[in-house]
């Protein structure tokens, strides 16, 4: 990629796939927009020539654009151990759900790259804004399959005390902000806290990822305006997986994808290889020092491929038939498995022991089966617990609504699992 696309030069963009690099500009705005040029020609403009998608290895995992070959082993073989482990605890916990052990679940199948390269890319102390497919993510920040699997599940150990659905993971201490199960709200709350960074002069970025169908939310357009004229420190990354779950990509939009989005709003945009780490972990690297000095908010489009279904309650193949794959097959074929594609650069690389995806995946098994069985038989939050962290300081109505509890509880409590419930 030759640049961050920031305005659409002449109708026309005109790209390489070779370079990363970015100028800095002296003002935010691209247009002086009080300065129109006006014309005798009548010319209606639709399209412009595609934005092509940056790329460092090939779908094989051989390196085709040596300047971006920078991760250092130690942290790419963490980066690689996280995809394993999250592909290893998605196939473990979506099988549970069908067990009936979990309520629900989300796989990130086929997004690995994008969700741990774009963690990895950024600092530990920027605030990530989740859509609710990026585990990876916060695997890669240190969060458990101790403190997965005591979400999943709901129990006392739970930090979020058995309210939230499974999957709408969140820690404070990993600044990872709990899921929302709304699509598109984190999207304009990470527009607030970009900006709010940026008037105090924080040296962070606020990260929000969402998918491709979260774009078509009214929130997504309203986020990304507020931050372009406010000038937020703030990253969107869109992951467009092709599927807002049943709606494939081109009847979701007629226009070129997300990243054309951000060059219409003067927002400087990427659209990058999402199955490919280094592109991805360099375009996000990249953008975030942009963000920092510029003090202004980027787009990044990543392409990728929802390998699973939208989430236990969906059955992809009733909408991915044979006629429907019959479109996306070729780009498919070039994106390759992202997990697949990194293990053949390390083992091109001789930086992978014998056996290690082996044993490794052996011992995640394990771990993860371990891990669900002793977060199964904990008990769940005391009942009272519905009550509490609404306000500061719980208001009478609150009080009253609970006391109702006790009292009804004292009546009936034989008709309930009271037992399941820590006292």
């Amino acid at each position: 990629m030759n640049i961050f696309l920031k305005q659409i030069p002449n109708r026309s963009l005109s790209l390489s796939t070779s370079k990363l690099s970015y100028s800095r500009s002296a003002t935010f705005s691209t247009f002086n927009f009080y300065d129109i040029p006006f014309s005798t020609n009548m010319n209606f403009i639709k399209n412009h020539k595609r934005i092509e998608a940056f790329r460092v290895m090939d779908e094989n995992g051989k390196i085709i654009n040596k300047k971006y070959e920078n991760i250092e082993k130690e942290k790419l073989i963490k980066i690689f151990k996280t995809m394993v482990t999250n592909a290893e605890a998605d196939k473990i916990f979506n099988m549970a759900q069908r067990q009936n052990r979990i309520s629900f679940y989300m796989t990130s199948n086929g997004e690995e790259a994008s969700t741990v390269g774009a963690a990895a890319g950024i600092e530990d102390d920027d605030f990530i804004y989740p859509q609710y497919r990026e585990q990876g993510a916060l695997l890669y920040r240190g969060y458990t399959i101790k403190e997965m699997a005591n979400q999943l599940r709901g129990n006392h150990f739970d930090a979020g005390k058995g309210r939230q659905m499974p999957i709408h993971y969140g820690s404070k201490k990993l600044n990872y902000v709990t899921v929302s199960s709304p699509l598109g709200t984190q999207i304009p709350q990470a527009s607030g806290s970009g900006y709010k960074f940026r008037i105090n002069g924080e040296n962070k970025i606020a990260l929000t990822f969402f998918g491709d169908g979260s774009a078509s939310e009214g929130d997504f357009h309203s986020a990304m305006n507020f931050a372009a004229t406010l000038r937020s420190q703030t990253l969107f990354f869109c992951r467009n997986n092709m599927f807002a779950i049943s709606t494939p990509v081109d009847e979701q939009f007629a226009g070129d994808g997300i990243a054309a989005r951000g060059t219409a709003y003067g927002m400087n945009t990427l659209r990058v290889d999402g199955n490919d780490l280094f592109a991805v972990y360099n375009s996000v690297k990249i953008a975030r020092k942009m963000i920092i000095e510029e003090k202004a908010p980027v787009l990044i489009e990543a392409i990728s491929y929802r390998g699973g279904d939208h989430s236990t309650s969906d059955f992809a193949k009733l909408y991915r038939n044979d006629a429907e794959m019959e479109k996306i097959n070729a780009l498919l074929k070039k994106l390759n498995d992202p997990i697949r594609r990194l293990k053949n650069y390390l083992e091109d690389k001789k930086w992978l022991e014998t056996d290690f995806v082996q044993n490794i995946r052996e011992q995640l098994v394990k771990e993860i089966r371990d891990e669900l069985k002793i977060a199964t038989a904990e008990l769940y939050p005391p009942i009272d617990e519905m009550f509490n962290d609404v306000y500061h300081e719980m208001p009478q109505h609150l009080l009253e609504q609970r006391e109702e509890m006790y009292k009804h509880l004292d009546k009936y409590g034989e008709h309930y699992n009271l037992n399941e419930f820590k006292k």
